[in-house]
C-alpha cells in the first residue's frame, strides 16, 4: 500500500471513530436532555427542566415485566393502584451514581405512602456491576435488568417517555405518566415531581 493510500485510510478511520464517538456520547449517559414528541404533546417542561402532564390529560404508560438483576419475575402490574416511580440507570452512569442516594432517600420516606420505586438497569453487559452498584449506594427497591433497552421502547413517542440515562418518571394512581425528569434528580427535584401526585385524590 503506498504512503497516500495509508494516509486516506487512516483519515476514513479517523472520521468514522469520531462518528461513532460523537454517537455513543448522545446516546449514552447524560445528565440533561429535551423533550421528545412533536405536536400537541399534552406536558408543559417547567424551568427545573422536569415535564409534567395535567390529571386528563397524561398519557398511559405501559405494563413493564421481566427478570430483576437479582433473577426474579416483577412486573409493573402487581403494583395497580400505587403510585410508581420509574428509574432508568446504568452502573457506569455519573449522573446516576449521584442521585441513586436521593432515590433511596425519598423510596423510604415515601413506600407506607402508596408509593413504589422500580428501576430499569440498561447497558450493563452483565448483571454484577448492576448488583455492586446497588450495594454500594445501599438501593433496596428492585430494578429490572434491560441490557438493550427494550422496555424503554415500550413508552409510546411524543408522550413523557425515557429519553436518555438517567430518566424518571412518577405514575399516577391509575397508571398514567404524570412527570418526566431527563436528568440527575436531587432529593429536592425528585419530591418535586412525587409530591403533587401524592396530594391527587
Amino acid at each position: 500500500m503506498s504512503a497516500a493510500r495509508r494516509a486516506r485510510s487512516r483519515v476514513a478511520l479517523l472520521a468514522i471513530t469520531s462518528a461513532a464517538v460523537a454517537a455513543l456520547a448522545l446516546s449514552a449517559c447524560s445528565s440533561g436532555g429535551t423533550s421528545g414528541g412533536g405536536g400537541n404533546t399534552n406536558f408543559i417542561t417547567g424551568n427545573n427542566g422536569i415535564d409534567t402532564a395535567a390529571q386528563g390529560k397524561r398519557a398511559a404508560a405501559p405494563v413493564l415485566s421481566g427478570k430483576t438483576i437479582e433473577g426474579e419475575q416483577l412486573s409493573t402490574a402487581d403494583y395497580k393502584g400505587k403510585i410508581l416511580v420509574v428509574n432508568v440507570w446504568g452502573s457506569w452512569c455519573g449522573p446516576c451514581r449521584l442521585e441513586a442516594k436521593n432515590l433511596e432517600k425519598v423510596y423510604q420516606d415515601t413506600k407506607d405512602q402508596g408509593v413504589q420505586f422500580v428501576g430499569i438497569n440498561t447497558r450493563d453487559s452483565s448483571t454484577g456491576p448492576a448488583i455492586a452498584f446497588e450495594k454500594e449506594h445501599g438501593v433496596t427497591f428492585p430494578s429490572l435488568y434491560d441490557p438493550t433497552g427494550k422496555l424503554m421502547l415500550r413508552f409510546k413517542k411524543g408522550t413523557l417517555n425515557p429519553q436518555l440515562i438517567p430518566s424518571t418518571l412518577v405514575i399516577d394512581r391509575e397508571g398514567k405518566i404524570a412527570a418526566r425528569a431527563l436528568q440527575g434528580l436531587s432529593e429536592e427535584s425528585l419530591r418535586g415531581m412525587l409530591d403533587p401526585v401524592l396530594a391527587e385524590k
